[in-house]
């Protein structure tokens, strides 16, 4: 398995986890349940992003992906 490959392949479960995280917030604010806070799962969410676009970013400064040179 390449580099490249491993990238995507975290950068796809973190995304997943992500999703978790917003569908996990959604069932709490619908059901009204007490066990933890809304906030906790939206926190865990933005921390996640935060984590995806710095990867994202360290990952184009060090070459692993590369972006498309036409976008057209």
């Amino acid at each position: 398995m390449t580099i490249s490959f491993v990238f995507k392949l975290v950068l796809v479960l973190l995304l997943l986890f992500i999703l978790g995280n917003l569908g996990r917030a959604l069932f709490v604010l619908v059901k009204g349940e007490n066990s933890a806070p809304m906030s906790q799962y939206l926190g865990r969410r933005v921390l996640f992003s935060v984590l995806v676009v710095m990867l994202l970013l360290l990952a184009l400064a060090s070459g692993i992906i590369t972006p498309n040179p036409r976008p057209y």
